[in-house]
C-alpha cells in the first residue's frame, strides 16, 4: 500500500485553483463555489505563498467580522503551508494532515505547483488500495475463481 501523490492519488493535470495576494474573500469564496473545492492556493510570481481554506474564511474572515468584499487573501491565508511532492505516499500525507490538523495540502514539484489533494482524495486511494490488498490475498488464498459468480444450468 506505497500509493504515491501523483499519480495515484491525483494525476497531476488538475485544474490547479490558484489566485493572488491581492484577490479578495469574495473572489475566492466565489471560486471555491464554482470549482467545488475547499481550498485556493495564494501564488506569486508562479510561487506559493500561501492556502485560503473554508476554514480560513470562517475563523479569520466571517468570525473576525471583516468585510469579504474588501479582505484580501494576504490577511486571511496560511502563509507557506506545508507541502506534498509528488513522490510522497498517500499515507505519508495522511499523517501530515492528521498531525497538522489539515484538510488540504498543495503538491510542489520543485518550487512549482502541481496540484491540491485532499483529505478526501487521500481516503478514497487508501480504500481502494486496501480493497485490492483483500482481492488479492483471496486470490492467492482461494484461487482466481474465488468470489465470481458461477451460473449454473
Amino acid at each position: 500500500m506505497h500509493r504515491k501523490i501523483i499519480p495515484d492519488v491525483i494525476d497531476g493535470r488538475q485544474a490547479l485553483c490558484c489566485m493572488g495576494r491581492g484577490a479578495t474573500a469574495c473572489d475566492a469564496a466565489t471560486t471555491m463555489r464554482e470549482r467545488r473545492v475547499g481550498a485556493v492556493m495564494v501564488v506569486e510570481q508562479g510561487h506559493l505563498i500561501g492556502i485560503v481554506t473554508e476554514r480560513d474564511m470562517v475563523f479569520r474572515l466571517v468570525a473576525a467580522g471583516k468585510d469579504p468584499s474588501t479582505t484580501l487573501l494576504a490577511e486571511i491565508m496560511t502563509p507557506s503551508p506545508q507541502t506534498l511532492t509528488p513522490d510522497d505516499s498517500a499515507v505519508q500525507a495522511l499523517d501530515m494532515m492528521r498531525a497538522g490538523r489539515y484538510r488540504h495540502l498543495p503538491v510542489l514539484d520543485g518550487t512549482d505547483v502541481i496540484g491540491m489533494v485532499s483529505i478526501r482524495d487521500l481516503y478514497e486511494a487508501i480504500r481502494a488500495s486496501l480493497e485490492e490488498d483483500l482481492q488479492s490475498a483471496e486470490t492467492l488464498i482461494y484461487g482466481e475463481q474465488y468470489g465470481v459468480a458461477v451460473r449454473v444450468g
